[in-house]
């Protein structure tokens, strides 16, 4: 009996020995997970159609980038003065449309805040804002210019700047100083025509 239990143990002992077999490679490995798949008989392989997106953005873009570039610094506004404050009515405009934009009675939809930026910088981000309201039909915005106290000699430099834009934007309607607690002298309401007017 103990030669039968010293074989076994022996015999266990033996197969601990032996190194274990190599592992498969991946291509051993990948042949026997293969087997009795046959090959394609078709070289044809069809891609799906990338579909361009629903939104025209190219034209957008296009659009934007003329309409900034029509903006100059310099416009005649014997008609658009009004003393300090900015008040501009695009001709064939209602006149109630600047007294509803005065009051408040629009929503202010969106806002763009320039304080920081040189004229420069500003002048191509209010274009591309603009576009951009008028694209999402949003019709009352808020542009926030700052009253000029960082500027060289204290003067609202972008104030100035931003009713000669505005002036030449076929989208702007009207546009006035806001009210007190909307920013004041420092910032200006723009009323935007809306997506069906021409």
């Amino acid at each position: 009996m103990r030669s039968h239990q010293r074989e076994t143990l022996e015999a266990r002992l033996a197969a601990y020995r032996e190194p274990p077999p190599p592992p498969k490679s991946d291509r051993e490995l990948f042949l026997e997970a293969m087997q009795g798949v046959l090959p394609h008989k078709n070289d044809y392989f069809e891609h799906p159609a990338k579909y361009p997106s629903p939104h025209p953005v190219q034209r957008w873009r296009d659009e934007a980038r003329v309409m900034r570039d029509a903006m100059t610094d310099f416009w005649p506004w014997d008609e658009l003065e009004s003393g300090e404050e900015l008040l501009y009515l695009r001709p064939g405009v209602r006149p109630d449309s600047l007294k509803k934009l005065r009051r408040g009675e629009w929503v202010v939809q969106g806002e763009l805040d320039l304080h920081g930026l040189t004229s420069e910088y500003a002048r191509p981000v209010v274009g591309e804002f603009l576009h951009r309201c008028r694209v999402e039909n949003r019709r009352c915005v808020r542009i926030v210019h700052g009253k000029g106290l960082g500027s060289k000699n204290k003067e609202p430099v972008l104030k100035l700047k931003l009713k000669n834009w505005l002036a030449q934007r076929d989208e702007v309607l009207a546009f006035c100083q806001a009210r007190p607690f909307d920013g004041g002298s420092g910032a200006v309401l723009v009323l935007i025509k809306g997506n069906h007017e021409r």
